[in-house]
């Protein structure tokens, strides 16, 4: 365990976020995504939720400011989101980058594809529907 790091952190996340450069995106997946289909770096994360991972890696994980930073799946047709996953989130990202604005919404197949580009897809115990997130990183400041 290390100073600072967020005990749900583990050593294979962190490695994955020190390896990240600025406009990587990382995919913190609901237990439903079929994450090692579309990707093959995949951590595991089971049991924990995404708001606890978005605590945990945010303070160490500069969001981009050149592109929308926070990217999740719209509704397919037919569905209806729930409001309450994104309020979550968004409780959890404003504690560590209080500017940061809604998520952009995007198609499930364009999501998709973004997954299979992303760097990696950490798999959590996640159960709310249409639960994923993506995180894109930007450049860490200096001090």
């Amino acid at each position: 365990m290390l100073k600072g790091i967020a005990p749900c952190i583990s050593p294979d996340l962190l490695k994955v976020l020190a390896e990240m450069g600025h406009g990587d995106e990382l995919i913190l997946a609901d237990a439903h995504f079929p994450g090692h289909t579309f990707n093959p770096r995949v951590v595991r994360a089971d049991g924990l939720s995404i708001t606890s991972l978005l605590d945990g890696v945010l303070p160490v994980f500069e969001l981009d400011s050149y592109a929308p930073p926070l990217v999740m799946m719209a509704a397919v047709k037919g569905d209806q989101l729930d409001p309450a996953v994104e309020t979550r989130y968004m409780e959890a990202v404003h504690r560590h980058a209080p500017q940061a604005e809604a998520p952009l919404r995007i198609d499930r197949f364009e999501f998709y594809e973004r997954a299979k580009k992303a760097f990696a897809v950490v798999m959590t115990g996640e159960t709310a529907k249409y639960g994923n997130i993506l995180l894109k990183k930007g450049v860490t400041p200096l001090s």
